[in-house]
């Protein structure tokens, strides 16, 4: 049974905060990145309360989400009840080894495409994430995902990828403090370096493709002009490499 997420307390705030309305910059980038979906098979990882899988199956996505929060799976089934898309959703640990099993009885390489938008700051073991995405992964598919850029300082009242009084190179998880970063205040975050998210997916056989740094919104730049400076979002799409073609030595 999966453990207790952080989420579970804040699934409310988080639902009513990032409704279904997915125009975000970094959310559009994600879904353009993406490409084509109509008739591919997608696994949305930490997938919430259900967003962007509804914007896949929009698409024409099949659509399999995953979350470890039992409350935002529910909210998720909830709307899948009101209006069917014909997603399932499921409550489980997407870092355990035997978690795919359970999702996709094929297994291996059942998913053309695994996405993860703004999860993987979330998930405390990344090394599990991107073994369950590479596993899922047909030979070529995609592994697509979003985060809070980890360069990214922050601003007056916004917390950055880091803790304040420590630097960039401080990976861990910690929690924000600056009164804007309201989710982050409640639930945390894990910071990891660009390297360390590149190294980790490569070590999987996940290729990075494209990477786009989306500016935010205007209105969200407009009282944040100092945060807005800098890069803000992060936006990759990776390739699952054969898995019989060899890992090139660095």
């Amino acid at each position: 049974m999966p453990k207790a997420a952080r989420y579970d307390d804040v699934a409310g705030f988080y639902a009513a905060g990032w409704p279904d309305d997915v125009d975000d910059p970094a959310s559009v980038r994600l879904l353009d990145l993406l490409g084509p979906l109509a008739g591919r098979r997608v696994l949305d990882v930490a997938c919430g309360h259900g967003r962007i899988s509804r914007a896949l199956a929009r698409r024409g996505a099949a659509v399999v989400g995953v979350d470890l929060s039992s409350a935002l799976v529910e909210r998720a089934r909830e709307a899948e009840r009101e209006s069917p898309l014909g997603i399932g959703y499921v409550h489980a640990d997407a870092t355990e080894p035997g978690t795919l099993d359970a999702i996709e009885p094929s297994g291996v390489g059942a998913f053309d495409a695994v996405v993860c938008a703004f999860g993987l700051s979330d998930i405390d073991d990344l090394e599990g994430a991107a073994a369950t995405a590479a596993r899922g992964l047909r030979p070529g598919g995609v592994f697509a995902c979003s985060l809070l850029h980890p360069c990214f300082p922050g601003g007056q009242g916004v917390s950055g990828s880091w803790p304040g009084d420590a630097g960039y190179h401080a990976e861990g998880w910690w929690r924000a403090d600056g009164e804007r970063s309201t989710l982050r205040r409640q639930v945390g975050a894990n910071h990891r370096t660009l390297s360390t998210y590149l190294n980790t997916l490569r070590r999987h056989g996940l290729w990075l493709d494209e990477m786009d740094e989306p500016e935010p919104a205007r209105e969200w730049a407009a009282t944040r002009p100092d945060a807005a400076r800098f890069p803000v979002f992060l936006v990759m799409r990776c390739v699952r490499r054969s898995r019989a073609q060899p890992a090139i030595s660095a």
